[in-house]
């Protein structure tokens, strides 16, 4: 399958698997209000515990998302994509496995940072796969991201509920499979930079003839 972008050749391989990945990263940020009753219930924790759970969590998936997106416009880092998804298992897997509220933070800025890396890479592949497409790539992202934060309350209720907080390694192997998803968009990524570089520097010789 040829994969690479032409001038209005949109890539719906790559607009699709980065939908998809979307939605796993935004399922795992989505889960962790998810676990609040159960942290509340096992570890006893606050409701000022769990706001800062929440705050530390948004605070770092989304206010570190423009200093990512800042330092990848100046230089794109393909393979961010799945370092950040690697970054967000491990968190996901200290917080299940934490035993006190100090680890149950430090796992929750594991996850963030591996949200607010993803996002603006995330969002440029998109754009890159999109072709004459733009909008349709655009909805694809946004759907996978969607539908992410609207699986928590299922995983929530038949899974962390039920089975406790081992009820969410089922997301982990979601994750696993986001890594390795993340790791053929990357692959494709670079390339496509490569192409892009290659073919400025055709463009400066043909000018200079």
């Amino acid at each position: 399958m040829n994969t690479t972008v032409k001038p209005n050749n949109p890539v719906y391989t790559m607009m699709i698997l980065i939908g998809v990945c979307h939605l796993i990263n935004d399922t795992m940020q989505s889960v962790i209000p998810a676990m609040f009753p159960l942290l509340e219930r096992d570890m006893g924790l606050t409701y000022t515990q769990l706001g800062l759970i929440s705050f530390t969590l948004n605070m770092f998936a989304s206010v570190l998302q423009p200093v990512v997106g800042a330092v990848t416009d100046k230089k794109p880092m393909p393979f961010a994509l799945p370092i950040g998804m690697v970054s967000s298992f491990i968190g996901l897997t200290m917080l299940i496995l934490a035993p006190n509220y100090p680890l149950i933070l430090v796992s929750v800025l594991f996850l963030g940072l591996g949200s607010a890396v993803f996002h603006p890479e995330g969002s440029r592949v998109s754009f890159m796969a999109a072709g004459n497409k733009r909008g349709l790539a655009q909805s694809i992202y946004q759907v996978g991201g969607n539908s992410g934060q609207a699986l928590a309350p299922l995983i929530s209720a038949f899974l962390i509920l039920p089975f406790g907080m081992y009820g969410a390694s089922v997301v982990l192997i979601l994750t696993a499979i986001g890594i390795f998803m993340l790791t053929k968009i990357a692959i494709w990524y670079r390339k496509q930079l490569e192409e892009e570089k290659l073919s400025k520097v055709k463009k400066v010789l043909v000018s200079s003839l």
